[in-house]
């Protein structure tokens, strides 16, 4: 079985204090779905228009978990709190 990747690009963060405690209901949700970080840093370099924000990087033993985490009630409880916050796009993806 593939694995999934949850891939997100934020655009921008116009508040890092609430950002920050997403961040402490997310974690627990993402690890109870089996989710696994991969990278979360603002991005190295950007190319074709991309972006410098922050790029997080989440790797789940298959696309069926990591969508059932991201419509888990506990990460939408976390992704609630950071509506207003952030400006970001999430896609998962499928391994090879």
């Amino acid at each position: 079985m593939a694995k999934g990747y949850w891939v997100t690009f934020y655009r921008s963060i116009s508040n890092p204090a609430t950002l920050a405690e997403y961040a402490k209901l997310a974690g627990p949700a993402i690890e109870k779905g089996g989710g696994r970080i991969l990278a979360r840093k603002p991005a190295t370099k950007g190319y074709e228009g991309g972006l410098k924000e922050r790029v997080v990087l989440i790797e789940f033993d298959s696309v069926e978990k990591a969508i059932a985490t991201i419509e888990s009630p506990e990460y939408r409880a976390a992704q609630k709190l950071l509506e207003g916050a952030a400006e970001r796009e999430i896609r998962i993806v499928e391994g090879m």
